[in-house]
């Protein structure tokens, strides 16, 4: 993986990200696929959209249907026909939120399984093992996503396991390693040695442990560096202050990804503060359930008034939504729970967020991001 900054403005910055399947242009915004399929759209229209890079979830898939079955069927590109860049998350995150009873010790994690309850294990060897038969482009390190509020003390445990995690997932992904698949043993996996590898930076609240995770996380070395444990619950204020705190302390040659923020009030100020990459399910869930955003604001399609609107969604875009249906027929269908609206909705939200990338991308090309950022803040 390559990675390249073409204009800064301020801290926003404009590159790419070139993986073998392709460059990804930053700042960029990944569509999250939890279960290898990105609600109610198709790869091919993902594609259209100009999608070029989806995450899906690790511990998802490896309950269901299993990652040794997605590797027996072609890797996870084949799997679900997306022939462009694809990163897995660790597991980490839906390790401690999803699963009512956990046991956290030193090699990883015994969690129950909230499909069935059956009891699994997943530490830094299996993690980097899932997402190597997954074969995914990029891989992230497993971490303990601390929660909030934690006190100081669980907080600096929890984040110096995570780096002991982290270096672990370093070194196995160095090294050879064995492997079992389909029922055969196989040395020296090659998928995993193609993967680039993120490493998440802990700490909670707390500013020096943030920087104690950056640096101990510089120190391993890592092809990118996220940032984990925020829209968490606390208050915007103190998420906002630590994505800001936390930015210029990565290094500037990587780059820095922003996990699970998907707000756009939120992502102006990730990128301000000089994030590259976000990910979050905020345009499929919020299509799902008929709020979608426009360039006047976000709406409620299911309101009153737009029962007999003959207009489109959004004057101004340019999406298969818009240039076809109008707002009452919209208002129609959520209301009467045709799947059609699914569809309908979230391929105009994804539209609205790849098109706010592309043009965020354009200002700061242009040396404008702080018109563009004051611009979209009156609005949302």
């Amino acid at each position: 993986m390559r990675f390249n900054i073409i204009k800064t403005d301020g801290n926003a910055r404009a590159g790419f990200i070139e993986t073998s399947r392709g460059a990804i242009s930053t700042p960029a915004f990944i569509p999250v696929g939890t279960q290898g399929a990105v609600k109610a759209i198709s790869p091919d229209e993902l594609k259209d959209l100009g999608a070029e890079i989806i995450l899906c979830n690790t511990y998802h898939l490896y309950l269901r249907p299993g990652h040794e079955t997605i590797s027996s069927l072609g890797g996870i590109h084949q799997f679900m026909n997306w022939d462009r860049t694809i990163l897995t998350d660790s597991g980490g995150f839906q390790v401690f939120s999803l699963s009512a009873l956990r046991k956290i010790e030193e090699n990883g994690v015994h969690f129950r399984s909230h499909i069935d309850g059956s009891m699994h294990f997943i530490g830094p060897k299996e993690a980097m093992e899932i997402q190597s038969l997954l074969g995914s482009d990029i891989a992230m390190t497993f971490d303990e996503c601390t929660p909030y509020p934690s006190s100081y003390e669980y907080t600096l445990k929890s984040l110096e396991l995570t780096i002991r995690w982290a270096r672990r997932c370093k070194e196995f992904i160095s090294s050879e390693f064995v492997v079992r698949s389909s029922g055969s043993l196989i040395t020296q996996n090659s998928k995993l040695k193609t993967q680039s590898l993120f490493g998440i930076i802990q700490g909670g609240m707390y500013k020096d442990l943030r920087k104690r995770s950056i640096e101990g996380l510089v120190e391993i070395g890592f092809d990118g560096y996220a940032v984990g444990g925020l829209s968490v619950g606390e208050p915007k204020e103190e998420m906002h202050g630590m994505i800001y705190f936390t930015a210029p302390l990565l290094p500037a040659d990587k780059p820095r990804y922003l996990m699970g923020i998907g707000d756009l009030k939120d992502i102006l100020i990730g990128v301000d503060a000089g994030f590259d990459m976000f990910d979050c399910v905020m345009p499929t869930r919020n299509a799902r359930n008929g709020t979608l955003f426009t360039s006047r604001g976000k709406i409620s399609i299911k309101r009153e008034e737009f029962k007999s609107d003959r207009g489109p969604l959004d004057p101004d875009c340019g999406c298969c939504t818009c240039r076809n249906y109008s707002r009452g027929y919209l208002r129609h269908i959520f209301l009467s729970k045709e799947i059609l609206s699914m569809r309908l909705n979230t391929i105009h939200n994804l539209h609205f967020y790849f098109n706010f990338f592309r043009n965020m991308r354009k200002f700061i090309i242009k040396g404008k991001f702080v018109e563009f950022k004051s611009r979209w803040e009156a609005i949302l």
